[in-house]
């Protein structure tokens, strides 16, 4: 028997597959319909001076978080270039009380002197910025007006990889756009974001979905569409938002304070590498290493030290570098802080009197001196002057002068220009107590070596190869 398959027809087990398999498939039909109507565009307007934007002009911070340093295609470079001229952004944001309190991220306002809020039913009205934390990036306005329709807000801590989740915003001034995908990762660090353990998603996010919800298959709003990863200045698949549990909190700040208050150790941590894992006696890289700690800060009166790792804060394990901050940061300054840390090889606890976050410093320039040869670590150092060592800003140490890249120093990532100041928990004030300390270090070991680098104290990992010894 000779059997046709016709086109649009499916045997009954096939339509049994084909309904088993949609009944497997998101439905966002029910999420956008309630949601749409309490997420919102917003529009700002910069007037700026040089009149249009020359090659030296700076780049509106809403599309440096999409486009890095370099101007996006189709962008308004101004016409004439005199007089003054007006720089517009989009971006979106959300409803968070029926009274008119608006969440957005901090780039899509920053230095607007004009905020407009689209709402859903076409109404344009003014906003004001009631505060912004340009850590997190959050920022909260608000409108006149009552009786708006708000989202429900989720919990972000719940949310888990493979789940799906759906983003509502603006991209490029198109409203209310609907996207959807999965969590890709939790608690991801991006650099210069200290303090926010970003949500990847694979979202399809682009200029103008910034500050926009990101919700839960329950309708709820788990984060802030935030940034983006780009080599083409487009979505490439890579998206990040702001957990909403983070995001609240700091509202919650804003509205009540106009600013937000963090938790401050007064420390410089680093990451525990594997060799810097070794060279302190721990059994795995894991932890807080303490590069430096800053005179009268709440570490130093608590008694921590450069060198010591912290392993947990308030019963929770630090895991890497980048969670002590986020623990840290949550503590209300003046309250006190539990750490558990390792010192010489031994475990320590220790309790912190948490301070409030300072201005950071700027770091200082680094000037050169007299050579002075150091083969078994593949460098050339010389001696620091008091002048030099005011301008570092470190109280003792050798300037690198040279580094040669087959050596032991080289391997270990010590640069040019470093500052050595301590070496297997060895000060070093000078190149014959570096050569002294060098000779009697331990053949293929690694041990702890503290430099500064442009200003900023950060521990690497030396191992000194026993062949290498007389080159």
């Amino acid at each position: 028997m000779l059997l046709l398959a016709i086109p649009g027809l499916a045997t009954p087990a096939h339509a049994a597959d084909d309904t088993a398999l949609r009944k497997g498939l998101p439905d966002f039909t029910s999420l956008v319909k309630q949601a749409a109507p309490a997420v919102v565009n917003i529009s700002t307007t910069r007037e700026i001076s040089n009149g249009g934007m020359g090659p030296d002009a700076q780049l509106p911070e809403i599309f440096r978080h999409f486009f890095g340093d370099q101007m996006p295609p189709g962008f308004d470079q101004g016409q004439n270039g005199r007089g003054s001229e007006e720089l517009h952004s989009l971006g979106s944001g959300f409803i968070i009380s029926h009274d008119g309190y608006i969440l957005t991220n901090a780039h899509v306002v920053d230095d607007a002197d004009q905020i407009k809020v689209r709402l859903n039913d076409r109404r344009e009205l003014d906003a004001k910025l009631i505060g912004k934390d340009k850590k997190t990036d959050i920022a909260l306005l608000k409108v006149d007006a009552n009786d708006l329709p708000t989202l429900n807000i989720g919990d972000s801590d719940s949310l888990q990889t493979g789940e799906w989740v759906a983003a509502i915003g603006s991209p490029f001034g198109f409203d209310h756009s609907v996207t959807a995908g999965i969590v890709s990762a939790i608690n991801r660090t991006l650099p210069s974001e200290t303090y926010v353990p970003f949500i990847q998603t694979d979202v399809a996010i682009n200029p103008g979905n910034s500050g926009g919800p990101l919700f839960n298959l329950d309708g709820k709003v788990v984060g802030i569409n935030s940034q983006i990863f780009t080599r083409s200045g487009g979505f490439m698949g890579v998206s990040f938002a702001i957990p909403i549990n983070v995001a609240m909190n700091v509202a919650d700040q804003l509205k009540k304070n106009g600013h937000v208050s963090r938790g401050w150790l007064g420390v410089v941590i680093q990451p525990v590498s594997r060799d810097l894992a070794d060279s302190f006696g721990l059994d795995e890289a894991r932890g807080a290493l303490i590069a430096q700690v800053a005179p009268d800060s709440p570490a130093a009166k608590a008694g921590l030290q450069s060198g010591d790792i912290i392993l947990s804060a308030e019963g929770k394990d630090i895991s890497s570098s980048d969670v002590l901050p986020r623990i840290i940061g949550k503590v209300s300054p003046g309250d006190t802080v539990d750490l558990k840390l390792l010192r010489n090889g031994d475990q320590q606890s220790v309790t912190v009197k948490v301070g409030n976050w300072p201005d950071e410093d700027d770091s200082g320039d680094v000037d050169s001196g007299q050579h002075n040869n150091q083969p078994s670590m593949g460098l050339a150092v010389s001696n620091l002057n008091a002048d030099q060592l005011g301008q570092l800003e470190v109280d003792h140490g050798v300037l690198v002068q040279q580094v040669d890249s087959r050596g032991a120093a080289a391997r270990a990532g010590i640069q040019r220009g470093d500052v050595i100041v301590e070496v297997n928990r060895q000060e070093i004030d000078s190149v014959s107590k570096l050569r002294d300390v060098v000779e009697k270090l331990p053949k293929d070991k690694a041990v702890p070596v503290r430099i500064s680098r442009n200003g900023t104290p950060l521990f690497v990992a030396l191992r000194l190869q026993a062949e290498q010894n007389n080159k």
